[in-house]
């Protein structure tokens, strides 16, 4: 090995509907400019959306521990390999308006928000085709609690 080193620094979606889930994402608040959105007389085929400063994380949780932040996922034997994508916002109260707004409009919710041990206000939505996006609020060492036992 050359000590080559990978960095993680995209997610892609393969949509079975690209404008409803353009449309899901930028009621969610992700900028995609219409000069970042490739269609043809056939429709949408692609839509990009690039932070200057981008800063990812990457985790990998087990099943058992999945289940204790996703109400969605807890009675589920299919959840092992499916991917959580996340959205930071700028308060605790926003998570709240946003997770209203998108099971307002028919988008489906599978873990309403709530304080999570970790610190932060969390919740998750499903996008069009099903995929989990995590809506977190910033940490608050005040809210933080003692992990669950798993």
């Amino acid at each position: 090995m050359t000590g080559a080193k990978a960095v993680f620094n995209q997610v892609n979606i393969v949509a079975g509907d690209t404008a409803a889930s353009v449309a899901f994402y930028r009621r969610l608040g992700v900028d995609m400019t219409d000069e970042q959105v490739w269609r043809t007389p056939t429709g949408i085929h692609h839509a990009s959306a690039v932070a200057g400063e981008m800063v990812t994380a990457f985790d990998v949780d087990s099943v058992v521990f999945t289940r204790q932040w996703n109400a969605g996922w807890r009675n589920r034997d299919d959840i092992k390999g499916r991917v959580v994508i996340g959205f930071k916002v700028a308060s605790r109260q926003a998570v709240d308006e946003i997770y209203a707004d998108l099971t307002g409009a028919g988008y489906g919710g599978l873990q309403p928000p709530w304080d999570a041990f970790w610190g932060a206000r969390f919740a998750i939505i499903e996008d069009p085709d099903g995929i989990a996006v995590g809506i977190m609020s910033p940490r608050s060492d005040d809210r933080r609690a003692p992990p669950p036992e798993v």
